[in-house]
């Protein structure tokens, strides 16, 4: 049966890695159809907004959709596209699997890290304002439905996934009332898990670990703004956001996402690193059950990267974006 997802191009760079994941993932066989829509700054101009109320009917509609980098204005402008798709269509796990990959240059090895992060509350909900002309104040929400919402998800991940240990990162030392419940909301959610390892870090403390001996951590789960940071800093640790696919899953569907910026320097280069977007594909493979074209489309990947004639410049290839999308659908089918 075939299975209909949304495809949003994006800004920048966004359409070519799209065009080239599209290709890919088409190569795999899944039985899928695409549904385009625009969002992002384009928009602007032609509806008012970067996010057209079709987009989240379309997304609500197939249930399922991937994206390119879509442009976030920094300290003015419009509100992030990405945090307006997770909380209004309830995507509360932003999950990032993050390992080591052929050839791709990084400082550590044996890194196989899962990072799932609550996405719907904590200072990203936006409630903030001035007080007079001289301070603001943003509001920091925790509760406890969502905190144990995002542990759940963390511990069934890490059940399903073989995993062995889950990390709970926060900084109740300080923030004891809100850091505090999230502590203890997932804390009590690992009763129910008893097969696997629970402990806590500290959030700085984490980040020392992480950069010292990140072999040691196998899924950490966070709120939403320590999220943002740690799975930042542990896609540098394989490489770069480049490298890095993205997941958002809620309970009634999910966008997978490139969590890289839109790049608009080099749009229109043929340039771009198309593999975050490809490797969030594989995700969505598997996301709709269809194991066998994602670990076809991951072959093809793995292949590539092996072979420094078929990769874009910033990976140290001389290849372009398109060219480096037909170089996996070839080792695909080799």
């Amino acid at each position: 049966m075939t299975v209909k997802v949304t495809l949003i191009p994006g800004d920048g760079i966004g359409p070519e890695v799209s065009a080239a994941t599209q290709k890919v993932i088409m190569a795999s066989q899944a039985p899928l159809e695409w549904e385009v829509v625009e969002a992002g700054e384009a928009c602007i101009a032609k509806y008012g907004t970067p996010l057209p109320e079709q987009v989240l009917e379309t997304i609500r509609r197939n249930k399922v959709a991937i994206k390119g980098p879509i442009t976030t204005p920094v300290g003015k402008g419009f509100r992030s596209v990405n945090v307006s798709l997770r909380q209004q269509l309830q995507l509360f796990a932003n999950v990032r699997h993050l390992r080591n990959l052929p050839n791709v240059p990084s400082k550590y090895q044996d890194v196989d890290i899962v990072v799932v992060r609550e996405n719907t509350e904590d200072l990203y909900a936006g409630i903030e304002h001035n007080v007079g002309n001289q301070a603001a104040e943003s509001i920091k929400v925790i509760t406890r439905e969502a905190s144990e919402r995002i542990g759940r998800y963390a511990f069934e991940l890490a059940r399903r996934e073989g995993r062995k240990r889950v990390t709970i990162v926060h900084k109740a030392n300080i923030m004891k009332l809100s850091d505090g419940l999230f502590l203890e909301s997932v804390r009590n959610v690992a009763r129910d898990f008893s097969d696997i390892e629970c402990e806590d870090r500290i959030v700085d403390a984490l980040c020392m670990n992480l950069v010292q001996t990140p072999e040691q951590f196998d899924v950490l789960v966070l709120p939403n703004l320590y999220g943002d940071i740690v799975s930042d800093l542990v896609a540098g640790l394989v490489g770069g956001l480049g490298v890095a696919p993205g997941a958002n899953i809620g309970e009634m569907g999910a966008v997978f996402e490139a969590v890289h910026g839109s790049a608009p320097q080099i749009a229109g280069q043929n340039i771009a690193n198309p593999l975050a977007m490809i490797l969030s594909g594989v995700e969505m493979l598997k996301y709709l059950g269809f194991a066998k074209e994602a670990q076809r489309v991951e072959k093809g990947v793995y292949h590539v990267l092996t072979h420094r004639e078929y990769i874009t410049p910033d990976l140290g290839g001389t290849s372009g974006t398109q060219e480096m999308a037909l170089a996996i659908i070839e080792s695909m089918e080799a």
